[in-house]
């Protein structure tokens, strides 16, 4: 099952694609601060766990809106500064949340890291669409998967070493590896948002989203994989608790997730972009719930180990393609805006409704009801992904890929 105008051979990437793989590897490398803020928050400001977990939550509620704005700002200012206001936002906010005393300065500063810390990311993704054409982008997508996680994989380890020398640590170095990401943009990429025909005016998002069934459906079935997905963050800890097991057996287990995807990505990269883009996402949906429900037939760590690495084997064939297939549903002069609405609305809802399904069913229901749903949904998923890619094909012939233009 062969994409339409798969490549026979792989052609160079761009300098300015390799300086964005540079950018997210570094920034993911100096993730030290969100893992770690509870611990900051209730051992050296000495909170309480409730209203440590309210500034996380402020952190996620700037997430959620920052890919909105990220994605409408690269739209309107371009791509480019639109990823310079974000990594230096970001640096600026970690250094005033990791100085602020108050509580109600260390909420304001946990909102801007969220709403700073994700603006660059329909930014980039916005670049890539403008850089490569679509037969390429598959492939880059997945190299800058790859690049986060082996950089969140590398932070997570030295981050606990960091933190027992001192938390302040963490925000600085975390700031620092921002403003070495601002950079490296700033010195290779250049601005490649598309120039309209003089005369032609910006349309505005949403109207024309309103309109895209395609867009507005693909946008509901990724909340449903996301749903599926936060279950391993959020469900999967309990449930493995409930089964007698440690919490740091849970850590052991989900690191797996890591493993897997920084050793499997690289050799399969370059087959995934042969494949069939809206095939290889229902099959990728399909092995990720699978994959959870896997977890109604074990109680041991090597079963949940089991399950981890399944449904990372579907996540790696989900990540690859996702992107590449919204740059195709996007039009030109709102490339950006699709984005950062893809992935807000998606994982943003889905990191919401997930962890609350999950939790809710689990204490009514138990856990073999939570993954045997988990395997139903991804059955639906798998069916309704399938139903829509005569859709996508159609989308995907007739996109249109500009060449980059300098601002």
């Amino acid at each position: 099952m062969t994409s339409i105008g798969a490549p026979r051979e792989r052609s160079p990437l761009p300098r300015a694609f390799w300086a964005l793989w540079v950018c997210q590897l570094v920034n993911r490398l100096g993730s030290f601060v969100q893992p770690f803020l509870v611990l900051y928050l209730t051992q050296d400001r000495h909170l309480s766990a409730g209203t440590a977990g309210a500034v996380a939550a402020a952190v996620g509620a700037g997430s959620v809106v920052s890919q909105l704005v990220g994605g409408w700002l690269s739209d309107r200012i371009g791509r480019r500064r639109t990823m310079l206001i974000g990594f230096l936002g970001t640096a600026a906010a970690l250094i005033l949340l990791g100085s602020a005393r108050s509580l109600a300065m260390i909420a304001v500063a946990a909102f801007v890291v969220g709403l700073m810390g994700d603006l660059f990311r329909p930014a980039v993704q916005a670049t890539v669409a403008d850089l490569l054409q679509p037969r390429e982008r598959v492939r880059a997508y997945g190299l800058l998967f790859w690049a986060i996680n082996l950089g969140f994989s590398v932070s997570t380890v030295s981050a606990g070493v960091l933190a027992s020398i001192g938390y302040n640590l963490l925000f600085w170095i975390n700031a620092g590896t921002s403003v070495v990401a601002a950079l490296v943009i700033w010195r290779m990429v250049p601005e490649t948002r598309p120039v309209l025909d003089e005369g032609t005016s910006r349309r505005a998002l949403l109207p024309v989203v309103l309109r895209d069934t395609t867009f507005l459906l693909m946008v509901l079935l990724q909340i449903g994989y996301a749903t599926i997905y936060f279950q391993g963050y959020s469900t999967l800890p309990l449930a493995m608790a409930a089964d007698g097991l440690p919490s740091s057996t849970y850590g052991l287990v989900i690191a797996l997730n890591g493993v897997v995807i920084v050793v499997v990505q690289p050799f399969v990269n370059r087959r995934l972009a042969t494949l069939d883009r809206p095939k290889l996402l229902a099959g990728s949906m399909l092995i990720v719930g699978v994959g959870f429900g896997v977890g109604a037939a074990v109680d041991s760590w090597w079963g949940y180990g089991l399950s981890v690495v399944v449904w990372t084997v579907g996540e790696i064939g989900f990540a690859a393609v996702i992107g590449a297939v919204f740059a195709d549903l996007a039009p030109v002069d709102l490339r950006g805006g699709y984005m950062g609405l893809a992935g807000s609305m998606s994982f943003g809802l889905g990191s919401v409704i997930g962890p609350l399904l999950g939790t809710i069913t689990l204490e009514h229901a138990g856990p073999t009801t939570v993954w045997l749903a988990c395997a139903a949904l991804g059955l639906i998923l798998f069916t309704a992904q399938l139903s829509l890619a005569p859709s996508l094909h159609a989308r995907a012939t007739t996109s249109t890929s500009p060449q980059p233009t300098s601002p």
